[in-house]
């Protein structure tokens, strides 16, 4: 991806070597390619202080190797062993992520092999003040070489950003079912709704109000919504359900 936008697209680049950029930029995107493991760039406020969002081009792994265009905000529920910090969610973007899936969604004849997904939120950086979304291409060593895949990645990436940062119509949070939320996939791509935090069904014992908290908050946009996958809920349904009726938040069943 990063020699895409550097090679055909004319990007500049911050080159860790000097400490420094090269004089040419496009439509105000910078483009860092980092030494450091991106789950712990947790000083990039102080880096690049007029940034309004970081957006980090990552491989995605997973067991299953199914090859995989994915995007998710980060973010810890509770245990930090990728990075972030303990229960701690970074700020989502819910209609960059919205229109990037979408536009993904409309050339996906192209890329018939690969499954278009959001993700569950998971993993560091969590720390940083503007929006974070993680962009990423899956799951195995053969499909990061892909460079039809990550031509495809990186002009629906600007296109999306072309449309600026919002707003979307209405935004919820998620909570339940997989890493991989199939139903709350459906909802992103064909109705108004976008996303902020998603909980997966193995994260939600540790949904408590803090955290509730933090899923409404922690978003560019105003979250008035709370999307649950009830069958997706598992033995945590009473005490999300709970919680919920604490919240102003007007519930979304699915």
């Amino acid at each position: 991806m990063v020699n895409y936008l550097r090679n055909a697209k004319g990007f500049s680049f911050w080159d860790p070597k000097t400490n420094s950029f090269e004089s040419k930029f496009i439509k105000n995107i910078k483009l860092h390619i980092s030494n450091f493991d991106l789950l712990n760039l947790e000083e990039l406020d102080k880096i690049f202080p007029e940034s309004r969002v970081y957006v980090f081009l990552s491989k995605h792994c997973s067991k299953s190797r199914i090859p995989a265009l994915t995007c998710h905000f980060p973010g810890n529920f509770s245990e930090n062993a990728y990075g972030g910090n303990y229960a701690e969610l970074a700020v989502a973007c819910p209609f960059l992520q919205k229109q990037y899936i979408k536009e993904v969604i409309k050339i996906r004849s192209l890329i018939p092999d690969y499954q278009i997904t959001i993700e569950a939120t998971h993993h560091g950086p969590t720390s940083l003040n503007k929006p974070v979304i993680f962009v990423e291409i899956g799951s195995t060593a053969l499909e990061w070489k892909d460079e039809k895949a990550a031509t495809i990645v990186c002009d629906c990436l600007l296109r999306a950003i072309d449309r600026g940062l919002g707003p979307c119509a209405k935004v919820g949070i998620g909570l339940g079912g997989t890493h991989y939320p199939v139903k709350l996939n459906k909802l992103l791509v064909e109705s108004e709704y976008g996303l902020a935090a998603v909980a997966a069904k193995h994260n939600l014992k540790s949904i408590d109000e803090y955290m509730l908290r933090q899923m409404i908050i922690k978003s560019a946009e105003r979250v008035r919504y709370a999307i649950v996958d009830l069958k997706g809920l598992g033995n945590e349904k009473h005490n999300v359900l709970q919680l919920l009726e604490k919240t102003e938040l007007e519930i979304l069943k699915i």
